[in-house]
């Protein structure tokens, strides 16, 4: 059994075993009127430092908010941001963004071969496994198991993001899944893949 699978399978378990009430989408949309200076006011980011947010899975968001706040994922800004937030507000904010449309992007020519080789069928000298194996062919990703949707988002955040897993400045990924793909990546192989990203769809 795959790492991928194993998330699934714990995440679907969790659901039905410790499911918790879904957020107010109407409730979030007035507490995320702060977070639209950075992630827009659709949950669209104009800036590629910054995540799109628009259409993520709602139990990946809180996770990242409540991760955040609980000092597991740092950023100096965001741990600000969230601090006066309490588990209902984290729950109603990620459902808001849930309920929005992420906008598309274009894939860098250049890039887009090596990109879409890692993507689809990894780097098996090197180890790297396939993105699409655990984030799906079009980049959906898995609500259930926690496993983000990519389709669309900034190529440079998900740089960023690749980077910080690979040198060990973020580690809250489960079972260090995204720690262990990230390690074996070249920068190449990195800056291709999330450019490749950005056109999913």
């Amino acid at each position: 059994m795959n790492k991928c699978t194993l998330i699934a399978i714990i995440g679907i378990a969790l659901a039905a075993g410790n499911a918790h009430a879904a957020g107010d989408e109407k409730a979030g949309e007035a507490k995320a009127a702060v977070c639209a200076a950075c992630h827009g006011a659709d949950g669209n980011s104009t800036n590629p430092d910054w995540p799109k947010l628009a259409g993520q899975h709602p139990k990946y968001l809180d996770k990242q908010l409540k991760d955040f706040k609980a000092g597991r994922r740092v950023n100096p800004l965001m741990g600000g941001m969230v601090a006066p937030l309490s588990e209902a507000d984290m729950a109603d904010i990620a459902a808001f963004y849930a309920s929005k449309t992420r906008s598309g992007g274009f894939a860098s020519e250049q890039r887009v071969a090596l990109g879409e080789k890692i993507y689809r069928g990894g780097n098996a000298k090197s180890g790297v496994p396939a993105c699409m194996a655990c984030h799906g062919p079009t980049g959906a990703g898995d609500p259930l198991g926690g496993i983000p949707s990519l389709s669309g988002q900034h190529a440079k955040y998900v740089a960023i993001q690749l980077y910080a897993f690979r040198d060990g400045e973020r580690g809250n990924d489960p079972r260090a899944m995204m720690r262990d793909v990230a390690r074996w990546m070249t920068k190449e192989e990195i800056e291709a893949v999330s450019e490749y990203i950005v056109g999913l769809h």
